[in-house]
Order: structure tokens, then C-alpha cells, then sequence
């Protein structure tokens, strides 16, 4: 089916895709989903604020080093009044390993606006999620197909692999505004959030066969190396100051034995976003 779908000259008009074209594929992507769908925690739930802390924990990180993390995480604060009300600290030390740990403060603070705004109930609408912090249009697009079933349009690493795959093949440099034409036009109206489920496991299966398309994208930037990094830096510091609290500058130098000026230049920054506090005590990890 696939085959027929990229071989024949019947499908695609100046409009964009015909009917038969969007069955076709349709039908592909909804067979492989039935037979080889993934089963993700996230997906057993419609509970808005799961849903929440599992898009969050996605950016940028790989779905098996999330499982663990957003089990636990639920199950320390089982809902957003919890969440809002958790010590800093203790966000973080169940953050560890995810990496990326503005996200952390961002969810907490998503919690205490929520709580505070909208009555402790996750906003349904695309323009108020994107008000909240560390979420932006694609988060909030997903935030909304997956935990209310909307009809929402959004752009993601493995649908992005799986629509160059199938219509952009032989194309390099692939912009995503060609893309989200064709995502709306083959969107399920009926039951986004599936569908949504089906093209990313399809794109997961691609990448998996050896077709990842997405390298083929305008938008592909492949990540840094993370042994060396600031961001393992960063991770290092964070480490250390939940493990010892009220450590003085020279201490956390010697013991992490990394570069000087990168610690002493990423502990103002830690400071400036409000992971840490400085004082008289020492370092700790801001309330």
C-alpha cells in the first residue's frame, strides 16, 4: 500500500492531497498502530495533568529514559495542588537524569499558575496553555490533541520524519510550513489524539528501519555531545548542591573538577533562573 500511495501520479493535485491519497495513508498509518502501537503510561490516561507532565518531560528527551521519571513523578504529586505546593528541592532530586532542568521549575511554576489562574484545572485552549511557561505552540498544540481530543495541528520530531518519508522523499532542505499543509489536510477529525498516537509510532518505526527522514529537514540540528557540556555541567552543580547543602564555591570547584570559570559562570546563572540560593550558609537549592 505504501508503494501504491508514492508510485502513482493519481494523488497529488496543485490543491494537495486527493481523498483516495488520504485514505491511503491513513490506512497505513492506522494498520502499522494496531498491530505495533506502543503502550506509554501517558497514553493509558486522559488526565489532563498527566498528560501535562509527560509533554513536558518529552522535550528533547527519549521516551525510555521518561517512563521511569513520569511514573514516579505522578506518583509523588498526584495532581496540580500538589505539585504547586512541593518544595523546589524536591522537584529537582526527582528530576535528576532527565536532564534540562529548567523544565522542572517551568512545570512547577505551570502548577502554581494553573492552580492559582484557572482553578487548579488545565486550560483546554491553545492560547492560554502557551501562556504557561516552557510551553510553546507545539507543546500546547499536543497538550490539547492528547488531553482534550482536539483537532489541533502541531509538528514534532517523528511526524515530521514520517511526512518527509512519504511525500518529500527525494527532497533535502524540507521547510516545515510545506509540511503542515499536509498534516491538516490528512488530520483525523474524529479522534486526533490516536491518530497523533499512530504517526508517531510509525515515525518511531522508520527511524528504527534506518529511514530517518528527518535528518532531510530544513529544521534538523543533530545535539551536542553531552559528556563536556554545560548542560552536564549544569546537571553536576545541581547534583552536588542537593547532596550537599551550603557547600561554598571552592568547594563545589574541587569536588566537581571541572572548569573553574564554567562552574562560577553557571552558578550565576543557576542563581539568576532561580534554581539556586547564595547567603552566608552557602549554596542551596532555592524554595
Amino acid at each position: 500500500m505504501e508503494n501504491m500511495l508514492e508510485t502513482s501520479n493519481h494523488f497529488i493535485t496543485n490543491e494537495g492531497l486527493t481523498p483516495l491519497s488520504v485514505l491511503l495513508f491513513r490506512n497505513i498509518i492506522y494498520d502499522y498502530y494496531a498491530s505495533s502501537g506502543r503502550d506509554l503510561p501517558w497514553r493509558r490516561t486522559n488526565n489532563p495533568y498527566f498528560i501535562l507532565v509527560s509533554e513536558i518531560m518529552l522535550q528533547q528527551t527519549q521516551v525510555e529514559r521518561v517512563i521511569p521519571k513520569y511514573e514516579l513523578f505522578i506518583k509523588t504529586f498526584p495532581d496540580l495542588s500538589s505539585l504547586a505546593k512541593a518544595p523546589t528541592k524536591l522537584i529537582i532530586e526527582l528530576w535528576q537524569g532527565l536532564g534540562y532542568n529548567r523544565r522542572a521549575l517551568s512545570l512547577h511554576q505551570c502548577a502554581r499558575i494553573i492552580v492559582n489562574e484557572f482553578q487548579a484545572e488545565v486550560p483546554s485552549d491553545e492560547e492560554n496553555l502557551r501562556r504557561l511557561p516552557g510551553i510553546g505552540k507545539a507543546t500546547a498544540s499536543a497538550i490539547a490533541a492528547f488531553a482534550f481530543n482536539k483537532p489541533t495541528v502541531f509538528i514534532e520530531t517523528n511526524i515530521r520524519t514520517v511526512f518527509i518519508h512519504f511525500f518529500f522523499r527525494n527532497d533535502w532542505a524540507v521547510q516545515d510550513r510545506q509540511l503542515f499543509p499536509l498534516i491538516e489536510q490528512t488530520l483525523d477529525h474524529c479522534n486526533p489524539r490516536h491518530w497523533y498516537y499512530a504517526v508517531m509510532d510509525y515515525g518511531v518505526y522508520l527511524k528504527k528501519t534506518g529511514n530517518d527522514n528527518n535528518r532531510q529537514s530544513a529544521h534538523y540540528n543533530k545535539q551536542s555531545p553531552f559528556q563536556g557540556s554545560n548542560r552536564q555541567i549544569r546537571g553536576m552543580i545541581l547534583k552536588y548542591i542537593l547532596t550537599h547543602p551550603g557547600s561554598s564555591e571552592n568547594e563545589i570547584v574541587c569536588d566537581i573538577k571541572s572548569d573553574y570559570t564554567a562552574i562560577k559562570e553557571n552558578l550565576i546563572q543557576l542563581e539568576k533562573e532561580g534554581f539556586i540560593i547564595t547567603g552566608k550558609v552557602g549554596y542551596q537549592i532555592a524554595e
